[in-house]
């Protein structure tokens, strides 16, 4: 959720650093931003609401080899300049950067305003250098005094804390991402930067050590101590050398970062696919074996799960029962060392896909994960990762993350029938086609199509099997970018209550397949036809029942990857048609590190 970033080192440009990687994280959040700087025991902070984008990195220029900054997504307190982060303690010499929640805030903070202490604002994170700052009075060592604050922390959060008095950065995480990058010039180190997420810092380094859960790190720029949280043990870090690439995460000529995306599955698509056979026939055995293998993931990545759901029963004969993350404790009772748990996410940092994680691990269950981000927690957490490789996603809407989840799932269903080398060619043909599909004249009548219906405030999309999820995960894209209200059904549900919403060319999208569902979706669209409908269809044969048709090629097993892209383009484009900024929708942000 918030972007968090710091520095300590030799570099006396620490504050233009900060607000350019802060300018990396804004897709971790946009509502205010802020940041501390300090070149001695002078702290110089500077906080707005409103999003990072357009502040000029040369004003914060002044000299300084100690700061940390922030991008916030709101939890506790409205976003106000007040409310944005760093906070301070009471004698100012230390300042916070939070993400996550601090549970038990209320009651911390009760306690310290007994002991004199005065807040500035209506957070959950300024109770933390407050505390800091107690703790402090009592042992003299700053990262001492971050260690046994946190113990009275309830919740899952990221601290990063400076401080004026000992020059010192102190991190420390429980359950939300933190990564140290190592700066060095021809071997000799120069400094150290804390970061959410390796983008941060990635102009600078692509020298990381991962801090694990549970775990914080303090440093003065020259020497580096990572410790356990409850017990102060001291833990060695391996210095990794990160293969990434910085073009990834630019727009390039495109104006969002969402179109920008959606365009990347000419290529991404492969790339999910190109997965080392042995690997794909190893996962597929296991849940062969598995008794009951649970499919797991949040917002986009579950619908993905959700139609593996129907990969394995169609193409594999094989039942896996799927739960959102969130609704997954309350199933831990089936669970067994003989179960398998696979989960999917995007990011990795999924706060509800760690909690099942954990669940799973209680009961002695295997967990495969599925995730974009390699060393993100879910990676290092889980016994067995696939990558989908699709490259970094900055729109907070998840587009080629998504059709890479597909695509490594549905390879998966087929391995366990059997029938790798089928699969594999079925999805890098249906890659191939994706590149045909996004051509300017496809994507100029998807625009066409957003400016005939962006005005209407209710739109419905239906499917059967596989595509029944994609009507939801059509629903979710719609809402999340443009704010129309936008629901997706099984096509047979309609008649059981939804149907009585639809009014005289209220937009309906049925998402149709040359498959075994075919007639009867067709027969659900002619009930929204009957009822005044304005019928949109997508899929591979045109109907004269469809009022728009959405040509997608014909991809058997995989047109639910198909079927999708052409939404995610209606989506983007309502959005702009609607004057909405698609890459950062309102209240939403990319990584959900918070349950």
């Amino acid at each position: 959720m918030c972007g968090i970033f710091g520095y300590v080192g030799k570099r006396t440009d620490a504050g233009t650093i900060a607000i350019e990687g802060l300018k990396n994280l804004e897709y971790r959040g946009y509502d205010s931003w802020g940041i501390a700087c300090t070149a001695g025991k002078e702290l110089t902070v500077s906080k707005d609401i409103g999003p990072i984008g357009g502040i000029r990195s040369e004003d914060f220029s002044a000299p300084c080899s100690l700061a940390v900054a922030h991008t916030r997504w709101a939890t506790h307190g409205g976003v106000t300049q007040r409310n944005a982060h760093p906070h301070l303690s009471e004698d100012g010499s230390i300042a916070v950067v939070h993400n996550g929640i601090v549970e038990n805030y209320l009651e911390l903070r009760r306690d310290l305003k007994e002991k004199g202490h005065t807040f500035q604002s209506e957070t959950d994170t300024e109770v933390i250098p407050h505390l800091i700052e107690e703790e402090l009075k009592k042992c003299g060592d700053f990262a001492e005094a971050v260690r046994n604050a946190c113990l009275h922390f309830d919740g899952r959060y990221a601290i990063l804390a400076l401080h004026t008095g000992s020059n010192m950065l102190v991190a420390a995480r429980t359950g939300s991402p933190l990564i140290v990058g190592v700066e060095k010039t021809d071997g000799v180190l120069n400094g150290y930067f804390i970061a959410s997420d390796i983008p941060a810092f990635m102009k600078h380094t692509r020298i990381v050590q991962y801090l694990d859960d549970g775990e914080m790190v303090a440093t003065d720029g020259k020497m580096i101590r990572f410790q356990d949280i409850k017990t102060g043990e001291v833990r060695e870090k391996r210095e990794i050398s990160i293969t990434y690439h910085i073009e990834q995460s630019q727009k390039g000529d495109f104006e969002h970062f969402m179109l920008k995306e959606i365009m990347d599955q000419k290529e991404s698509v492969t790339r999910a696919v190109n997965q080392d056979e042995g690997e794909i026939r190893t996962i597929a055995e296991a849940i062969l074996r598995a008794k009951g293998t649970f499919l797991v993931g949040c917002g986009t990545a579950a619908k993905a799960c959700m139609a593996a759901e129907y990969f394995f029963s169609v193409v594999a004969e094989h039942h896996v029962n799927f739960a959102p993350a969130s609704e997954f404790k309350l199933f831990h009772h089936f669970l067994k060392p003989e179960s398998l748990l696979i989960v999917v996410s995007q990011s990795g940092e999924t706060a509800d896909v760690l909690e099942a994680m954990r669940i799973a691990r209680d009961k002695g269950s295997k967990v495969l994960a599925i995730v974009n981000v390699e060393g993100s927690t879910i990676d290092r957490e889980a016994d067995y990762t696939l990558l989908i490789n699709v490259g970094q996603e900055r729109a907070v809407a998840s587009t080629k993350a998504l059709t890479g989840q597909l695509a490594v799932l549905l390879l998966i269903a087929y391995a366990m029938g059997e029938r790798l080398k089928e699969g594999r060619t079925l999805l890098l043909e249906t890659a191939s086609t994706i590149n045909d599909m996004l051509n300017p004249r496809f994507v100029e009548r998807l625009e066409v199509l957003a400016a005939k219906i962006h005005k209407n405030e209710n739109l419905f999309i239906i499917g059967k099997s596989w595509n029944y999820p994609m009507a939801m995960e059509s629903a979710i894209k719609i809402q999340e970018v443009s704010y129309v209200h936008a629901e997706g059904f099984a096509g047979g549900e309609l008649k059981h209550g939804p149907i009585a919403l639809i009014e005289e060319g209220t937009p309906c999208i049925v998402l149709t397949g040359n498959d075994e569902a075919l007639q009867d979706i067709l027969s659900n669209a002619q009930e929204l036809k009957a009822r005044g409908a304005f019928i949109i269809g997508v899929g591979p044969t045109k109907f004269d029942i469809f009022d728009e048709w959405i040509k997608v090629p014909d991809a058997g097993s995989a047109q639910a990857i198909l079927n999708i892209i052409p939404i995610q383009v209606l989506a983007y484009f309502l959005a702009v048609k609607r004057g909405k900024n698609p890459d950062m929708p309102r209240n939403l942000a990319k990584s959900v590190t918070v349950k």
